[in-house]
């Protein structure tokens, strides 16, 4: 029988005009379901000022020679949001959209990721404001390796090690390595994640992002009383997270009903060949003329009749303006931050179950620890046991959740906050204030 998770109407947080004033600020919309956690936790005063805060954000002007002689001056980004409980990790991204508060939000984001699986790393991010299709290889690689330098004194397999994010990928992170193995006069494989196979990188980790959103989502349709197979799944944003996601989530009986890029959406209710498609993508650059379904808008995708819905591409796709449209069951985020704030209420009335992101999509994060385990201790392992491991700690996690969830009658949103909060609140107390 399906359980009914709406939440009880005195503890749904509904949405405060001034305080969503703007909605689609991500670092307040984390503050806000920081806050709603800090109260549950009834958190002390002294360790709630220190986790609202960023221990570092450093701003580096990027000059970059493109092929033809001109010089152009780039601004990046880098955060480190929290390393009470290890090295600060977190991705970098290339895209025209970065903001020094998109930023904090996803380093603070971070933070409660990792402590929400419970592997022993901080938060951070980074992200350098360019248009990455507008340059050419030797051009982003020049980009890559002077940022690298302007936030050399942060980085470290100690201290700071980054990862692939939007925009970016293992040749970006080869790029790093190398930078920063060269100021260092030996190679450091560690300092980065998500590299090439060749270079440390580990097996399974290209996926591990989209396996982590397929096994949260099976776990989920189960504890629904809901069937895994011909459940019918839409996916916006279909790169690396999406359409691993969505190829996974097939293999696993469910039907792919609709998939969307920047360009747009395909939608065929009889199901989309995911591998066709992801071909596609890979001949033409974009899903755009697909034409085995039928074309449709990313706001069409979102409001689609389906049993799961997930959002992998940006942050704030599905807002006030919106919200009340949705028709999934199940929201299943592998974007950072899909999902605003103020549109929690929305989704929690209407009894949509969401898997939230620093839960959904801490997949990739996961399977970083092992590579930088395994760069560390020199020995890798196959992707077996990889995805064995990976399966386990997403199992666990989602139940950890769940029953906190259950215990506090709250969504799995603030149960995740709790959570991450509660570890890295206890780590802090523990540790003492240095003075």
């Amino acid at each position: 029988m399906a359980t009914d998770l709406r939440l009880p109407t005195d503890r749904i947080v509904r949405p405060d005009k001034d305080r969503f004033l703007n909605e689609e600020n991500p670092f307040e919309a984390m503050m806000s379901r920081f806050d709603r956690a800090a109260e549950l936790l009834d958190l002390e005063p002294g360790i709630y000022k220190i986790l609202r805060h960023p221990e570092k954000q450093l701003t580096v002007s990027i000059p970059v020679m493109h092929d033809n002689g001109e010089v152009e001056v780039y601004t990046g980004y880098r955060v480190l949001y929290n390393t009470s409980r290890g090295p600060a990790k977190g991705g970098i991204r290339f895209d025209m959209n970065v903001t020094l508060e998109e930023v904090k939000a996803l380093a603070a984001w971070m933070t409660w990721k990792c402590a929400v699986v419970n592997i022993p790393f901080g938060g951070a991010k980074g992200g350098v404001i360019c248009d990455p299709l507008k340059m050419s290889v030797a051009e982003l690689e020049r980009l890559t390796r002077r940022y690298t330098a302007g936030i050399m004194s942060l980085l470290g397999p100690d201290s700071d090690v980054p990862a692939p994010d939007v925009n970016t990928n293992e040749r970006v992170m080869a790029w790093v390595m190398d930078t920063y193995s060269m100021r260092m006069g030996h190679t450091v494989t560690a300092v980065v994640t998500g590299k090439p196979i060749e270079m440390g990188g580990s097996l399974g980790r290209r996926e591990a992002t989209g396996r982590g959103c397929m096994i949260v989502t099976k776990e989920a349709l189960t504890h629904l009383g809901m069937p895994i197979k011909g459940t019918t799944v839409a996916v916006q944003g279909f790169g690396n997270v999406g359409s691993i996601a969505a190829d996974l989530m097939q293999k696993e009986g469910m039907t792919i009903v609709a998939v969307g890029d920047r360009t747009g959406g395909v939608h065929n209710t009889n199901g989309i060949d995911v591998p066709d498609a992801a071909a596609w993508v890979k001949s033409h650059g974009t899903l755009e003329g697909y034409p085995r379904g039928d074309a449709i808008s990313n706001d069409e995708l979102l409001t689609l009749d389906v049993e799961v819905l997930v959002p992998a591409a940006l942050e704030n796709v599905i807002t006030t303006k919106n919200a009340d449209k949705i028709r999934a069951r199940v929201i299943c985020e592998g974007a950072n931050g899909p999902t605003t704030a103020a549109a929690d209420a929305v989704l929690d009335e209407k009894g949509i179950f969401v898997i939230p992101d620093i839960l959904a999509n801490a997949g990739g994060v996961t399977v970083s620890y092992f590579e930088w385990v395994q760069d560390r201790g020199g020995y890798f392992w196959s992707e077996a046991s990889v995805n064995e491991r990976l399966t386990d700690i997403m199992k666990r996690s989602f139940h950890d959740v769940l029953k906190l969830a259950q215990q506090h009658k709250v969504n799995l949103r603030t149960a995740a906050y709790m959570l991450s909060i509660s570890r890295v609140s206890t780590v802090h107390k523990l540790r003492g204030i240095y003075a």
